[in-house]
């Protein structure tokens, strides 16, 4: 497996991850007595794994240019 597709496949993950954890925000949403402490370290949670999207794909991007 070439590092561009490592790199990618690392982005597959993450994305796995950020859709399981926006679930959770969701059911914290959905339930009855808002838990505002959790919703706000979900949504934290949410920002670092779209910041680790971001650099996975930026190095996805670049692997795969210097491969051209």
């Amino acid at each position: 497996m070439s590092e561009t597709e490592q790199a990618l496949a690392r982005v597959e993950e993450l994305v796995t991850r950020l859709e399981a954890t926006r679930g959770r925000l969701e059911e914290l949403a959905a339930a009855d007595d808002l838990d505002g402490d959790a919703a706000v370290e979900v949504l934290a949670e949410l920002a670092e794994l779209a910041r680790e999207i971001e650099a996975e794909l930026a190095r996805a991007r670049t692997l795969a240019d210097a491969d051209d």
